[in-house]
């Protein structure tokens, strides 16, 4: 059986993630790839698994955390993403994609 990440070790790969999500201004997004390639330690991939592993009323704002193409993936909390970032003035085309060259963070 696989062990659980350590998301609460100061230092852990998870707790840089968390730190960078926080990093993200009010009404803009990143993507999974582009939270790695700052970091530098780790892929897009293990970027989704920590944003999965925060407990439910994490101050981290993972719903700023999209595809690379723009869009939310589909996963339970899809339809609550979307609400936030709505809320913060986030639009969303027909195809249910966010123009990443206007909201991406960073420009």
């Amino acid at each position: 059986m696989a062990s659980k990440p350590d998301t609460d070790k100061p230092g852990s790969v998870y707790q840089r993630i968390y730190a960078e999500v926080r990093r993200i201004p009010h009404g803009r997004v990143s993507t999974y790839g582009g939270i790695a390639r700052r970091l530098g330690a780790c892929s897009a991939r293990q970027v989704g698994y920590a944003m999965a592993a925060l407990p439910v009323g994490s101050s981290v704002p993972w719903h700023r955390v999209i595809n690379h193409k723009g869009e939310i993936s589909l996963r339970e909390g899809a339809g609550r993403q979307r609400k936030l970032l709505e809320a913060e003035g986030v639009g969303f085309d027909d195809q249910g994609r966010v123009n990443l060259s206007q909201v991406g963070w960073p420009r």
